[in-house]
């Protein structure tokens, strides 16, 4: 039993110095110590010869350390979709795909549309202040907005056009200026 104890007792220093440098704590480095030479103990005993001491006590020291670590880990183990809200955010490139698709269908419309859906819209004017922004009537800024906002789902729905006619004055055969309005239905 003395030349176990005096073979441990050479690599003592060492081994606390390689767990302290694997572990960096020298609390948790002192335990890994311990219990490596207490299993040490219990495995080896008078009629067992250990003819490496030092890589005896070493490859104990990694595989006490490697169960250690697995025990930990296993105990911390947390799954992600309990906290999935919490840590994730939403990606970015949509919004900004949105954006470029709705500044795209804003290029396309006709320009007194696309003044007054930007003033409505973007600059927080009301209706009356557009009106006598752009000098037209009310109904006139009530009209090209709500033209311009049937334009704008058509544009950045991703639907394709349909080939239909558009629901446009001249489409439905309506005359400003004229007397007569045809609406081209029987």
């Amino acid at each position: 039993m003395d030349d176990l104890l005096d073979g441990m007792e050479a690599h003592i220093k060492g081994l606390r110095r390689y767990a302290l440098a694997l572990v960096g704590d020298p609390a948790d480095a002192d335990d890994l110590v311990q219990e490596s030479l207490r299993r040490v103990l219990s495995y080896v005993g008078d009629r067992d010869s250990v003819e490496n001491w030092k890589a005896y006590l070493y490859t104990t020291l990694h595989n006490v350390r490697a169960v250690h670590f697995a025990r930990r880990a296993a105990q911390n183990q947390v799954s992600l979709d309990d906290y999935a809200e919490e840590i994730s955010c939403p990606a970015p490139q949509h919004a900004h795909l949105e954006y470029l698709d709705l500044s795209r269908a804003l290029m396309r419309l006709p320009v007194d549309q696309r003044e007054v859906a930007l003033l409505v819209g973007l600059e927080g004017l009301s209706y009356r202040e557009v009106a006598d922004l752009l000098d037209i009537p009310l109904g006139t800024v009530m009209s090209r907005l709500s033209r311009a906002r049937v334009a704008l789902r058509r544009l950045t729905s991703g639907i394709p056009e349909t080939g239909k006619p558009e629901l446009t004055e001249e489409g439905l055969g309506l005359q400003r200026d004229g007397a007569t309005i045809e609406t081209g239905r029987a």
